[in-house]
């Protein structure tokens, strides 16, 4: 089954099952802890699924901690109720701090910076880099990035247009997200637009072309994958940029 089919019920249906098992793990103890001391816990849960999830799986793990505070850890006990202010003060705080830092974690999976630490891909942008410095022909650059991006992103066919943006295909951002339109495309839920995603090729303020990936269906290639092609495709525009200096005509 595809990963990204797999992956999103799996991650809600933790987010909504996390938050209730850590509570009765905690119960026991519920006259030595503190509620401030269950709320940080819970907290925690909410901040893993949001981080090993999607924002919605950080969203429901947030209502779902709020719920399962309120019906065991205050008074009166296996209720939707609260008579303490000081335990209402915490249930909103508890709700508030979740989804806050559950859109914080989602949104961290998409920054450009992460760290790359997979052997293969350290290895594609060293050599890329190397090509970037080496290379003496546009077409050998473009072959070369051509055939890392359809290994790294296990794509079905890849081909380069050299500058020119005809059509409104799909685009792979720089933040390795993907956009159709105007509007962003949830790739972890939804996978790959089954159609051409260009990649768009710049250096020195200049565009030198587009590389259209043919997503192979099925296969959702990860956000660290995602941003190493965009990668890729930088270096590739830095070397194209070094070669047509060196060959322009000289007055």
């Amino acid at each position: 089954m595809p990963d990204h089919l797999v992956r999103g019920p799996v991650a809600i249906i933790a987010a909504l099952v996390a938050p209730l098992a850590v509570c009765a793990v905690l119960l026991p103890f519920r006259a030595a802890l503190a509620n401030t001391v269950v709320a940080l816990v819970l907290v925690v849960v909410v901040v893993a699924a949001a981080a090993l999830g999607h924002r919605l799986a950080g969203v429901l793990a947030a209502l779902s901690a709020a719920v399962w505070f309120d019906f065991f850890f205050t008074v009166p006990y296996q209720r939707l109720t609260i008579s303490s202010p000081a335990d209402i003060t915490t249930a909103v705080v508890l709700l508030t701090v979740g989804l806050v830092v559950s859109q914080l974690a989602a949104r961290a999976r998409r920054l450009e910076v992460v760290t790359i630490t997979d052997a293969d891909y350290l290895a594609q942008l060293h050599h890329a880099a190397r090509l970037a410095q080496t290379a003496t022909s546009p077409d050998a650059v473009v072959e070369c990035v051509r055939a890392q991006l359809v290994g790294l992103l296990h794509l079905r066919g890849c081909r380069f247009q050299y500058g020119t943006l005809l059509g409104h295909a799909p685009r792979l951002e720089n933040d390795g997200s993907v956009t159709v339109g105007r509007k962003r495309w949830d790739v972890d839920r939804l996978g790959l637009p089954d159609q051409d995603i260009e990649l768009r090729v710049f250096a020195g303020g200049r565009f030198h072309g587009r590389f259209l990936l043919q997503p192979t269906p099925g296969h959702t290639p990860p956000l660290e994958a995602r941003l190493v092609a965009v990668t890729l495709a930088d270096q590739a525009g830095a070397a194209l940029q070094t070669i047509w200096r060196e060959t322009a005509p000289r007055p």
